[in-house]
Formats: C-alpha cells, sequence, structure tokens
C-alpha cells in the first residue's frame, strides 16, 4: 500500500512539474536560465524552511551532510540550469517529452550502481521509448523552434542528473526525513545560483519584472518549487525510484495543456505518438513478464 502511495502523491508532484514547465517557458523570454533557476528555488527554500522547522523535521546526520549538499548543488543547481537552457531553445511538451524518459534513464542508472537490476524485459521496453521519443521528435522538427535538436539534447543530459538524484536520495532520505533531506539540497541549491548570479548580472535582471512576471515566478517557487518537491520526496521514500520516477509520463501532458494557453504552443500528432511511446516502454519495463 505504501509503494502505491508514493506512486499517487507522484504523480500530483509531476502534473506540477508540468505546469512549472509552461510558466518557465512563458518567463523564458524575460530571463536566462540561470535567474529562472534562482527564482523557482529561492522562493522555493524560502516555503521549505519554516515548514521544516515547524514541523521539527529530522535533518541529516554529519556523515550524510556533504552528500545530501552535493545532491542539491547537482539537482537544483545544475540540473535546474540545464533544464531552463533547454526550454528556452523548445517548446515546453517537446522538452516535457524528453524529459519522461526519466523512468527509462532511472532504471539506467540504478543497474548502473546495482539498485534495480536491468532486465531483458525492461531493457526492451527502454529501447522502445527511448526510439519511440527520437522519432516523433525528430518527424516533429521542422515545425519546431529553430534550433529545438539543441533543446532536446541538453534536457536529455538534464535527465540523466536527475537520474542519478532519485536513484542515491531515497537512502539518505530514510536516515534523515524527507522535509529534511529536501531542506539542505535546496537550500544548498539555492545559495550556489545566488552567488552564480550575482557574479553574471543575472540576479539583476529581477528588477525589471513586471506584475504578470513575479505572479508567473511566485507560482514556479511555490507550486513548481517548494510544493511539488516535498511531493516528489515524499514519494521517494515511499516508493521504488523507477515507480516514483514512471510518473514523469504526464509531465508533458500537463506541460502541453498549459503552455496552449500561455503561449499559443500546439500539440502536435508526433508529440502524442511519442508519449504514447513512452508510455508503452515504461509499461514493458515495468510489468510483470
Amino acid at each position: 500500500m505504501s509503494e502505491w502511495i508514493g506512486v499517487a502523491i507522484a504523480l500530483i508532484s509531476s502534473c506540477l512539474g508540468g505546469t512549472a514547465a509552461a510558466i518557465t517557458r512563458y518567463l523564458a523570454g524575460n530571463a536566462d536560465p540561470i535567474t529562472l533557476a534562482i527564482l523557482r528555488w529561492v522562493i522555493g527554500f524560502l516555503c521549505v524552511l519554516p515548514a521544516a522547522l515547524l514541523l521539527h523535521a529530522k535533518w541529516p546526520g554529519r556523515d550524510d551532510s556533504l552528500a545530501v549538499a552535493a545532491l542539491g548543488f547537482a539537482f537544483f543547481g545544475v540540473f535546474f540550469v540545464l533544464y531552463n537552457t533547454a526550454i528556452s531553445y523548445t517548446t515546453a511538451a517537446r522538452a516535457s517529452l524528453a524529459l519522461a524518459t526519466l523512468p527509462l534513464s532511472t532504471m539506467v542508472v540504478g543497474a548502473a550502481l546495482r539498485v534495480e537490476p536491468l532486465t531483458p524485459r525492461k531493457s526492451i521496453g527502454v529501447v522502445i521509448a527511448v526510439f519511440g521519443v527520437g522519432a516523433a521528435l525528430a518527424s516533429g522538427l521542422s515545425a519546431a523552434p529553430a534550433g529545438a535538436w539543441r533543446g532536446e539534447l541538453i534536457m536529455a543530459a538534464a535527465v540523466l542528473c536527475m537520474a542519478f538524484y532519485n536513484v542515491l536520495s531515497r537512502p539518505l532520505i530514510r536516515r534523515s526525513s524527507a522535509l529534511g533531506f529536501l531542506t539542505v539540497g535546496m537550500g544548498t541549491g539555492a545559495v550556489a545560483l545566488v552567488v552564480v548570479g550575482l557574479f553574471t548580472g543575472s540576479v539583476a535582471t529581477l528588477r525589471d519584472f513586471a506584475a504578470p512576471q513575479w505572479i508567473a515566478g511566485l507560482y514556479l517557487g511555490v507550486a513548481g518549487g517548494a510544493l511539488a518537491f516535498i511531493l516528489w520526496v515524499l514519494a521517494l521514500e515511499r516508493a521504488s525510484p523507477t515507480r516514483v520516477a514512471n510518473t514523469m509520463t504526464i509531465n508533458p501532458v500537463a506541460a502541453g495543456l498549459l503552455a496552449t494557453q500561455l503561449v499559443g504552443e500546439p500539440i502536435t500528432p508526433n508529440l502524442v505518438v511519442g508519449l504514447i511511446a513512452v508510455f508503452a516502454g515504461i509499461w514493458i519495463a515495468t510489468s510483470d513478464a
């Protein structure tokens, strides 16, 4: 029962993540990737820290602190700069379709780290999903923004980063708490981003934001940042990394629907076919023979 509760929590998190992709695409014309990451994680951290203190979250132990901070820097810093860069090149739906291969990357990383074995059936599922996504993105390239392929390649690198985060997080969460783990990691990433932003001028960009951009930014930080990732680590605490990552297939659906309204991005047939391929590959990889 705990596994399925974890999956349900992860589904809500993935829906919020999909809407955050559309919001990021909306803001991409007004801010660079570092500014967007600062906005999301500084606001997110300011929401998460009081919750952790009020709920007396158990913090990572001394032996785990460095590992938790390193994962936080890699995920909330490096991953989201790559993520925001990817979305600046392509559409929210295409970027989220590439991100939907996360369960498959998580399987491969889990097998490489000997956490979850990569069986022949899982391997077939990985090949089907990756081939389907690749074909869908390639067939729709003529209708995509110029240079969209760069965004999808960058997103592939970002997905690999998140796969390592998923696999390596679970034992650290279990030795502390979901909220304590998240707060330390998110805080590390937020501080690193602010330091980089001060040197690059990315922080100064926020002064030019008008009310609509600030409203979108607050949603990005509160819902797409704090709430989405509180739910994500709660899910990782209760379910296997692969099952949690499987819920990312809902991400491009939420991203595409909201991006259609915000920035007029079309949901094309090739993206639907690619999403079906991802569903099929994940079903084959995670179901019993």
